[in-house]
């Protein structure tokens, strides 16, 4: 498989720094990096995003995630290696990124799972890093971004 083009965040001068400073701002919203790490690997799986999978394991196991959470991260529901926090916050990613699977896209159950489970700022850092991870999932599935690279 061969890019398309260069990561258009890298092309734009202030893209990639604007993405950046969204990421590091979801890490202020007191959710576990580990969580994080797990609500962007799930969309890009949802996605198809070969990069963000490969690049958000990797990262995923730099701050502290186990083969095994990682390897069943696809079927979180069916495994018991999740917390009831993180099984919301995945939750609200797979509604969040399947927006056009149903007509009520996050419906209140899945939010107010999430909601019993994170404050205010932790949704919002959940719910940024769902968007974020889905705009980087757009940018590689279109240009067809090839998995181990490094921006």
């Amino acid at each position: 498989m061969q890019a398309r083009m260069s990561n258009p965040a890298t092309i734009l001068p202030d893209a990639m720094n604007a993405i950046l400073t969204l990421l590091k701002a979801t890490r202020k919203g007191g959710v576990p990096q580990q969580t994080l790490e797990l609500v962007h690997l799930r969309a890009s799986q949802i996605n198809g995003c070969s990069a963000c999978v490969d690049s958000g394991s990797r990262s995923a196991k730099k701050a502290g995630e186990t083969d095994e959470r990682l390897f069943a991260v696809a079927a979180w529901r069916e495994t018991p290696y999740f917390t009831d926090a993180e099984r919301a916050a995945l939750a609200l990613t797979e509604a969040a990124t399947r927006l056009a699977d149903r007509t009520d896209p996050v419906p209140d159950s899945i939010w107010n799972e999430a909601a019993s489970h994170y404050d205010e700022k932790g949704l919002a850092a959940i719910v940024l890093m769902i968007a974020t991870t889905n705009l980087f999932n757009r940018l590689n599935a279109t240009t067809r971004q090839v998995a181990g690279q490094s921006w």
